[in-house]
């Protein structure tokens, strides 16, 4: 099957049940597995200028939001050329990557039947549910139900491990400049790793607060959107003097908590972690670290 993942979770999702080979286009941010952008065809582009800080990027963000502008911009003409009979893409987050509404428009202006899948998770099951749903669309129910099956068996041995141990009250921020406490699936993130969140709603939106009203926490995690642990220890680096009382962790929250694949489970794990270290083996280098 022709598979176009407009989306980088679905990107890994694809690859991880053996649809790697059917990808015949992907987006500017899908990283995962390593090289895949230099493999497959790159159709949708970010139209946010490039070099910016965390605050100019929320302007921007903001700017183009109220003026009904598209973040992404997709290559329609390359899109046609590559004639996918399957399209993965969301409508979670207009500012995440390119909308269901978006892909549909662009397929009707190519003349296209493609079938399009969203993914729209707000939960750890979601995400599971998604594996499930791509693998079987794309012809690997199978490897998609065994994958499952093993990220589950992950999940109730960190249960296991942090089962009555006691759980810390954990502020994950999603952005730093300005403060955005992380919604969706990552204060179950927390609550499965053995901590207890603080200001983030499950399965709702992220929400921005000013600095001074931030809940109390005893661990505060620098998770910002889209970026790996380089970026986040930096942006950790300076959270902490703003918040000197509390320690302050960064975590790499492209790969493991704001993308909603497999590796989502690695993100719990490496969190648990960092939060029982005396009962769950430390994550491997690059996933979360002290600034």
């Amino acid at each position: 099957m022709r598979i176009a993942s407009l989306l980088p979770a679905a990107t890994e999702i694809a690859a991880a049940v053996g649809l790697l080979d059917d990808l015949v286009a992907v987006t500017f941010e899908c990283d995962h597995p390593a090289g895949i952008r230099d493999r497959v065809p790159v159709v949708v582009d970010t139209a946010l200028p490039a070099g910016l800080s965390p605050g100019e990027i929320d302007a921007v963000v903001r700017d183009r939001s109220a003026r009904g502008l598209p973040m992404y911009e997709v290559d329609a003409d390359a899109l046609g050329r590559l004639r996918p009979e399957l399209i993965l893409t969301q409508d979670l987050c207009r500012v995440c990557a390119l909308p269901a509404g978006s892909v549909a428009d662009a397929l009707a202006l190519i003349g296209s039947d493609a079938e399009v899948l969203s993914i729209d998770p707000h939960s750890v099951d979601d995400v599971l549910a998604a594996i499930v749903a791509v693998g079987h669309r794309g012809g690997a129910g199978v490897a998609a139900d065994a994958l499952v099956g093993e990220l589950r068996e992950r999940l109730a041995a960190v249960e296991r491990a942090v089962a009555g141990r006691p759980r810390p009250r954990v502020l994950v921020l999603e952005w730093t400049d300005p403060p955005f406490l992380a919604g969706h699936w990552v204060p179950e993130l927390v609550r499965r790793a053995g901590g207890e969140p603080v200001g983030g709603v499950d399965a709702g939106r992220s929400t921005t607060v000013d600095w001074a009203d931030l809940p109390a926490a005893d661990v505060v995690v620098v998770a910002p959107c889209g970026y790996g642990l380089p970026d986040a220890l930096a942006q950790a680096a300076a959270v902490r003097p703003l918040l000197p009382a509390v320690p302050v962790l960064a975590m790499d929250s492209a790969s493991y908590v704001v993308r909603a694949g497999p590796r989502l489970v690695d993100g719990i794990e490496a969190l648990a972690g960092a939060l029982h270290p005396d009962a769950v083996a430390p994550a491997p280098p690059g996933r979360i670290a002290s600034p």
